[in-house]
Order: structure tokens, then C-alpha cells, then sequence
């Protein structure tokens, strides 16, 4: 594909984490019933009348901080037209001219593995559409669709980049990133598998060095990153082809079957639609006094490159360990508990990315449920740390703390895990091996080193494992070599 240049810009729609819909009080669950979470306001009844959900927009505010956006102050609603039979209306209450946030920006690594700025056109509020329930696999393969209005009405953004974007795996990164920041914002659920996060892909490709771009086709709701991915490649060598083969590529609005890895043709786009916007005519325009944009600011937590560079720049963590720990905020905000009680990031990295994450695995308990207390796993790091506690003990206590709730004190008590640093008791212990091994102790003074290895080892296992190694390994050599 070297003789061509790629041109990817992508939409997003989020739904927003609110309790009920954008223009009136029905609750916004995932896994209700069809058509049981529907009003006359979300249906489109004659006569009656919307209220903006104020939280739906403090929301969307967050979001355009969150990409760097700038907010304005004055915006508002518009009637986008057109018949579909998930819209109950017949029209979507939308914003055009004057949406919420604009001229924002999101950095990502390009395929060089070097940052790029990816520009956000802009961010607008709107109400989703309902959703079709096939009959089977894909509307392709459907005898027919019934409708389900629960969804219509649920308060969304739509993020739209610029054209920025070069190739399938910078459109993956891109959609990574921002599903991250929404979820560390607090904003939505991004849920891609509940349709709580959709993307659509518009890709174009032309001629190395052509400044026009060419002609675009638009691959509608992907809802995972594989998707993403792998329609872009389809994508970009079936325009090839068409292309090396002198044929001209038409304008059209395309659905990706996943299944099968390719995607055709919903409706051609060749005639630009007319969707008649107007005004909405029941709802007056949005202020947003910058003293409300300052509120909202104060709710941003850390984001998620900023939060990566704190643990590589300040705390000394690998890229690999930071990245690992970034991409999932529940095991960001548990690696900062912990540290908060235990001022030591790499030791708390390698606890949380190895034996905490196996338990987690292991038990099929999903990492957003960790039930260990960051205070108690702080507790047990100092015991290990101060010689209380040797480390396979620690594992064996942090195994009974996340399967039982019991606090690691209590554990070390009840199991006998205290380890042995009493010197005469030591002593003791190294006395008997040195008695009872005169030949591994032969051969020790005889330059053998490797014979320490196994008199240590005797020793751990004459005191159940408990000495304290350190202690152990500097009384014994004490004893083997002035003896």
C-alpha cells in the first residue's frame, strides 16, 4: 500500500453515565425489558414537552476537558430529520452549528511508536437512537428486526476527529486511548460489547503527495477494537485493489461483519443527505457560565498519560509495568492506596502485576473487583520489609487475605508465619546443620561454594521456613568460616 496514503477520521458515540434519559426521568439500565423503560417524552408523543438532563451536560463538559476541548459558553439543539424505525420521532434532537465542545485533541503513538496529536473536531450532545433486534446473527442474515425504544433518549456525545489518523493500528490506539480517558473521567461505561461506545470509520485513501483527499466510505457501529482494526485493514486493501484496478470507488455508507472479517454496502452516500436541521423549537439555548466549567473541572481525576508518566518519570516503573497499570483504573486507584500506606512504587508494581493480578485470575474474579484492603496488602509489604515475614510466607497470607477477608496480622498469628530472627534461637538451628552435614560442610571450606546453597536450605527447612534468610546466611557463614 506504499503508493497510497491513507486518511481515516472517526466518530464516536458515548453514552453518558446518568441515571435517566437526556429529556426526561426514565432510567437508562442496560438490561431491562424491551419497551419497558419508554415515556411519551422519549416516544414522541403529541404534546408533550423535553427537560434537559442538567447532569447529561456537566458530563459532556467533562468529556471536552478531558480531550482538551474548549467549552462554549452558549450552544444548542437542533431537530436533525430522518425516518429509520429505531427513531421513534422521525427526527433526532441533536447539535449542529453550536455543539457543546470544539478544537480539542487527543495524543496517541503512531506506528513508529512516537507521540501524534490526533485533533477532536468536536463534541456534541444528543439522544440515541433506539436499537433493532434482529432475528438473526446480523441484519444481513435477519428474516426481520423488531424494534426496542429503551435505548432512545439516552444521553450521548458524539466525538468527531479530524482526519488525522494514518493507518488501522493508529485508529486502534486512538479508539484505546479514548475509551481510557472517558473511563478515568468518570463519563460513560464504555461498554463497547453493550453498545455503550460505538465507533464509526470514515477512510479515504489517495496518491503519495496529493494534497485532495479522496473519496471516503464510512464502516458504521464497530464496538470493539478487533473490529476496528481489522475493518480498516479490509478497508484499505479493498480500495487498493479497486484502485491498482482502474476502478472508481463510490461514496458509500458500509456495515462490518465481523464473523466473516469483510463489509458491504447499507446505502450509497454519493447525493450529500439532507437531513433538513432546524432549531428545537422546545428547548431554549445552553449557557455554561465559566464558573460551572470550573466546578467541573475540580471533578477530573489524574488522566491516563499523565498518570503514566507520574509512575515512569517519578517512580522509576518500566513502560511495560506503568502502561499495564494505567490501562485498567481500578488497578490504578489500588496502586495508589497501597503506596499511600507504602512509600515503595516498585515493590507495590511487583505485588500488584504478580501475585495480587494471579489471584485475581486464578479465582475468575474480574480485576474491577479486587476484595483486598490497599491498607491490609500495605501492612503485609511492611512486615515482609522489616523481617516479620519471609515472602513466600507473604504470598501464603496475601492468598488467605483475598480468599477469606481476614485481616494479615491475624493470619501471620494463626498460621505461625512470624518469622524467626531471635540470634540464639538462629544459632541454634545453625549449630545442628553444621553437626549433622560434615560433608557439604567439608566441602564449603574447601572452596566449594555452591555447598552454602544446601546448608542454607537445610536450615530453612529444620525451622519450617521461617528464619529470617539474611540473619541465616550471615550466621552461618560466621560459623563455616571462623570455626
Amino acid at each position: 500500500m506504499t503508493q497510497y496514503e491513507t486518511v481515516i477520521g472517526l466518530e464516536f458515540h458515548a453514552e453518558l453515565k446518568t441515571k435517566t434519559k437526556i429529556f426526561c426521568s426514565c432510567p437508562t439500565d442496560f438490561s431491562a425489558e424491551p419497551n419497558t423503560h419508554v415515556c411519551p417524552v422519549c416516544l414522541g408523543l403529541p404534546g408533550v414537552l423535553p427537560v434537559l438532563n442538567k447532569r447529561a451536560v456537566e458530563l459532556a463538559i467533562k468529556a471536552g476537558l478531558a480531550l482538551n476541548c474548549q467549552i462554549s459558553h452558549l450552544s444548542k439543539f437542533d431537530r436533525k430529520n430522518y425516518f429509520y424505525p429505531d427513531l421513534p420521532k422521525g427526527y433526532q434532537v441533536t447539535q449542529f452549528p453550536l455543539p457543546i465542545c470544539t478544537n480539542g485533541y487527543l495524543i496517541i503513538k503512531d506506528d513508529a511508536g512516537n507521540d501524534k496529536r490526533i485533533r477532536i473536531n468536536r463534541i456534541h450532545l444528543e439522544e440515541d437512537a433506539g436499537k433493532l433486534v434482529h432475528s438473526g446473527t446480523t441484519i444481513a442474515t435477519s428474516a426481520y428486526s423488531l424494534p426496542d425504544y429503551n435505548r432512545a433518549a439516552v444521553p450521548l456525545i458524539e466525538i468527531v476527529t479530524e482526519p488525522d489518523l494514518s493507518s488501522a493500528e493508529e485508529a486502534k490506539n486512538f479508539a484505546e486511548m479514548l475509551k481510557l480517558t472517558l473511563q478515568y473521567a468518570a463519563v460513560s461505561d464504555v461498554k463497547m460489547e453493550q453498545g455503550s461506545l460505538r465507533c464509526d470509520v470514515n477512510i479515504s485513501l489517495r496518491p503519495q503527495g496529493q494534497k485532495e483527499l479522496g473519496v471516503k466510505t464510512e464502516i458504521k457501529n464497530l464496538n470493539s477494537f478487533r473490529s476496528i482494526l481489522r475493518a480498516v485493514a479490509y478497508e484499505q486493501t479493498r480500495q487498493t485493489e479497486a484502485l491498482d484496478n482502474g476502478e472508481r470507488i463510490i461514496q458509500e455508507t458500509l456495515t462490518w461483519d465481523d464473523d466473516n472479517g469483510t463489509a458491504f454496502s447499507m446505502r450509497s452516500k454519493e447525493d450529500a443527505h439532507d437531513y433538513h436541521y432546524f432549531p428545537e423549537p422546545d428547548l431554549v439555548p445552553t449557557i455554561v457560565e465559566q464558573d460551572w466549567i470550573d466546578e467541573v473541572a475540580k471533578e477530573l481525576p489524574e488522566l491516563p498519560q499523565k498518570r503514566k508518566y507520574r509512575l515512569v518519570d517519578q517512580y522509576g516503573l518500566s513502560d511495560y509495568d506503568a502502561s499495564t497499570i494505567v490501562n485498567n483504573p481500578v488497578l490504578a486507584l489500588f496502586f495508589d492506596r497501597v503506596l499511600y500506606h507504602y512509600d515503595d512504587p516498585k515493590t507495590v508494581a511487583n505485588w500488584l502485576l504478580g501475585e495480587i493480578s494471579r489471584l485475581v485470575k486464578s479465582s475468575e474474579e474480574e480485576i474491577e473487583m479486587i476484595s483486598l484492603k490497599p491498607d491490609d496488602v500495605a501492612y503485609l509489604l511492611t512486615q515482609v520489609k522489616e523481617g516479620a515475614i519471609n515472602n513466600n510466607s507473604a504470598k501464603a497470607v496475601l492468598e488467605e487475605m483475598f480468599q477469606t477477608g481476614k485481616e494479615p496480622d491475624a493470619i501471620i498469628k494463626e498460621k505461625g508465619f512470624a518469622q524467626i530472627s531471635d540470634t540464639s534461637a538462629l544459632q541454634d538451628a545453625v549449630k545442628a546443620v553444621i553437626s549433622a552435614n560434615p560433608q557439604p560442610v567439608a566441602d564449603y571450606r574447601q572452596g566449594k561454594k555452591q555447598a552454602l546453597g544446601f546448608l542454607l536450605g537445610q536450615i530453612m527447612k529444620a525451622t519450617g521456613g521461617q528464619a529470617n534468610p539474611q540473619a541465616v546466611r550471615e550466621i552461618l557463614i560466621n560459623a563455616l568460616d571462623n570455626e
